[in-house]
């Protein structure tokens, strides 16, 4: 599993117009908007590894944790995260897992930052959706597991 994840002061999720999902973190606070994309090989013990990572990665002010400052977290799929860009201009999707497998992925990572105690928004897993960010620092992190 791939996270990339950056911090925050505001982050929202649109599909056709609507918000699905929002994190508003209090005034002087942050969150975290993580990009979740998942391949062929990953199970629920990655979900969960990568959840924990997450949710205590020191990236917060003070080199402190989302566990530490209870910062809100907002959860969105993207699997072109897993594009093999080596060759030509076309990224190939080929490891990017397929839809039954990714969706309960993305799921049990949602659920393990939930039950480590996160607060969680979410996207929606395959639709189109726009993300709005305020990108703080900026601070952008790539995590694999």
């Amino acid at each position: 599993m791939r996270a990339l994840v950056q911090r925050v002061s505001a982050a929202s999720v649109r599909v056709d117009g609507v918000v699905v999902g929002r994190i508003t973190p209090p005034p002087a606070g942050h969150g975290l908007l993580v990009l979740v994309g998942v391949t062929h090989t990953d199970d629920a013990a990655k979900a969960s590894l990568l959840a924990k990572k997450v949710w205590t990665m020191r990236i917060l002010e003070n080199e402190q944790s989302a566990a530490d400052l209870d910062a809100p977290i907002l959860v969105a799929s993207q699997f072109t995260l897993m594009a093999d860009t080596r060759r030509g201009r076309r990224p190939s999707w080929s490891a990017a897992a397929p839809r039954p497998v990714a969706e309960p992925l993305v799921e049990s990572f949602t659920n393990s930052l939930r039950q480590l105690g996160a607060t969680v928004d979410t996207g929606a897993f395959g639709q189109h959706m726009q993300i709005d960010l305020v990108n703080d620092g900026p601070v952008t992190l790539l995590i694999d597991v």
